[in-house]
């Protein structure tokens, strides 16, 4: 199976990038913006994993930021695929199933969350422009914003009020960590995906 990932450079060309990945695959794909190489040590300022080198080298990367999850043949004969929200958001994402077709065999994308960012919860970079938003968990730290403590079990979490505005742009993505209803979809196994970036 294979998993392209499409980089939209300044909404005017495409860097295609083509991962080949076993039947049985468990993982994650983010966008890392503002990247340079200084002295050596590659970092960027939202997604970076601390590798200090292009390759992550299997570490993930800091929030705030957007990722694309999958599963594959898990399920029954399912892969199942999904955008999270849950880490925050840094980059707007699709990603789109080649070749599958059945109920929850969909495109799906993230495309409305840039310039929707409560102020409590925005990243500027070096310029004072916004760079990402953090989650309300990351900002907060409270059990009631990361569904942990007497939120933890299903069905003691409701979403909040950020929750809740990241939802009404991006309904396919999770929008906080129990929002798995409306945002887990699934293909047969053994197609493809492709994965769109945009800064």
């Amino acid at each position: 199976m294979r998993i392209t990932v499409n980089i939209l450079e300044n909404f005017t060309s495409f860097i295609f990038l083509a991962i080949a990945v076993p039947a049985s695959f468990s993982g994650i794909f983010w966008g890392r913006t503002q990247c340079s190489n200084s002295n050596g040590r590659f970092s960027c300022l939202t997604g970076d994993c601390g590798s200090g080198q292009v390759a992550c080298q299997g570490k993930g990367g800091a929030p705030p930021l957007t990722l694309a999850e999958f599963t594959f043949a898990r399920n029954a004969g399912q892969d199942t695929y999904d955008i999270s929200l849950v880490n925050g958001y840094n980059v707007l994402i699709s990603v789109s199933p080649q070749g599958g077709s059945g109920g929850k065999c969909n495109r799906i994308s993230c495309i409305g969350v840039k310039g929707i960012c409560p102020r409590e919860l925005v990243v500027k970079g070096p310029n004072n422009g916004v760079l990402a938003c953090k989650s309300a968990c990351d900002e907060f730290k409270q059990p009631q914003y990361c569904c942990t403590g007497n939120y933890a079990p299903r069905g003691s979490c409701p979403p909040t009020n950020y929750a809740n505005s990241f939802k009404r742009q991006c309904p396919q993505a999770y929008s906080y960590a129990h929002d798995d209803p409306s945002s887990t979809f699934s293909c047969p196994t053994g197609i493809n995906y492709a994965i769109t970036f945009c800064p």
